[in-house]
């Protein structure tokens, strides 16, 4: 009987092709949380009344209080409604995702090749750089994108071409390596987080497999949350340095 040892694998294993485009374990789970938030919208909103229960009340003070901090931030109340879906949704696939993780099965159930080598089919997708990469240039697009409609072109331009000193010249060089530096930054921070909690969860599981996981599991929920909370919150904050005209 062939002994297994432990499989740490830094890219998402590959489970086939469709269409010449590769399926991974990552790509999968990605596809679940997907389908776990329509589901969970459908439901949600199939379930509203006038009169709220518990439940109902509970997620619209959340929403409200969501609401309310983006617009404090970002000093625009319509804004704010704009760009209340695309914070909360980043959060949710972020956050779902990272819970998703730690549900039984996930890791353990999957494949076997022809020789003999075990393929799980569900894997943590933000332990995978191209989702996190993928989520970063969305960021970044949106806060680009934004910052032209708002202020216009020429005046966000002022932020990275300064032709009046040698210095404001430095300076917008450097914010613009900074906006560059955003998609590294952003992908690389939630990758690396979730990535090393993985791992570490999976080594102290093969070495001792009773008591100390769970204390470890509890902190990388947490981790798992803060790190979607730091992934939409970094987003709202760069929008708005993005609509917010320079300042000679």
């Amino acid at each position: 009987m062939k002994e297994e040892g432990l499989h740490i694998s830094l890219a998402a294993d590959k489970l086939g092709t469709f269409l010449s485009i590769p399926i991974t374990n990552t790509l999968i789970m990605s596809f679940v949380v997907f389908l776990f938030l329509c589901i969970f919208a459908y439901f949600a909103r199939r379930s509203l009344v006038l009169i709220p229960g518990r439940m109902q009340m509970i997620l619209e003070i959340l929403f409200i209080g969501v609401l309310d901090y983006m617009t404090q931030t970002l000093e625009d109340e319509k804004l704010a409604r704009k760009l209340f879906p695309l914070i909360v949704t980043i959060f949710l696939f972020i956050f779902i995702g990272n819970m998703l993780a730690f549900i039984p099965g996930i890791g353990s159930i999957g494949v076997y090749n022809d020789a003999g080598e075990f393929t799980a089919l569900f894997r943590s997708m933000n332990t995978d750089l191209n989702v996190t990469l993928a989520l970063a240039i969305i960021s970044f697009l949106v806060i680009e994108i934004l910052g032209v409609a708002t202020i216009g072109f020429l005046k966000y331009s002022k932020k990275f071409v300064n032709l009046s000193s040698v210095l404001g010249f430095l300076v917008g060089i450097i914010e613009l390596f900074s906006e560059v530096a955003r998609l590294i930054s952003f992908s690389f921070r939630l990758f690396g987080n979730i990535f090393a909690g993985w791992v570490l969860i999976l080594v102290i599981e093969y070495f001792v497999a009773l008591v100390v996981p769970v204390p470890m599991l509890a902190f990388e929920v947490f981790i798992g949350f803060m790190q979607a909370v730091i992934f939409a919150l970094l987003t709202l904050f760069f929008i708005k340095i993005a609509v917010t005209e320079p300042q000679h």
